[in-house]
């Protein structure tokens, strides 16, 4: 049988996402190989949904490969674009609504690549 060399322990109920090589949460990853591997993932995904949120829409931002502090800050200046509420949980950014196309508008304009996914 062949060994996978790059696998490993990549979530974790307690602590969430871990990092492939150095085993700890993304957040206090130190060799930079979880960086790294969200940010080959491609262009920031933006989607539309409903799912387990009683029916309410939201807009989900994937695919940043941000510190956590800058994650927020992000969150922030989206949902002040959009003028609605929202939230940072697990790496992604949730605005209330569907603002699929003003999200994506003003990604761009901070020069992120944006695409709209769904």
């Amino acid at each position: 049988m062949k060994k996978n060399t790059s696998g490993g322990l990549v979530y974790s109920t307690e602590v969430g996402r871990t990092c492939p090589g150095c085993r700890r949460p993304v957040a206090e990853c130190v060799c930079g190989r979880a960086q790294s591997a969200s940010s080959a993932t491609g262009p920031v995904r933006v989607s539309r949904e409903t799912k387990g949120r009683g029916g309410k829409c939201v807009t989900l931002v994937k695919g940043l490969a941000l510190a956590p502090d800058a994650l927020t800050e992000l969150g922030k200046r989206l949902k002040a674009a959009c003028g609605s509420g929202g939230t940072v949980k697990d790496g992604v950014i949730e605005v209330q609504g569907d603002h699929c196309d003003r999200v994506v508008a003003a990604l761009i304009a901070e020069g992120i690549k944006a695409k709209k996914a769904g």
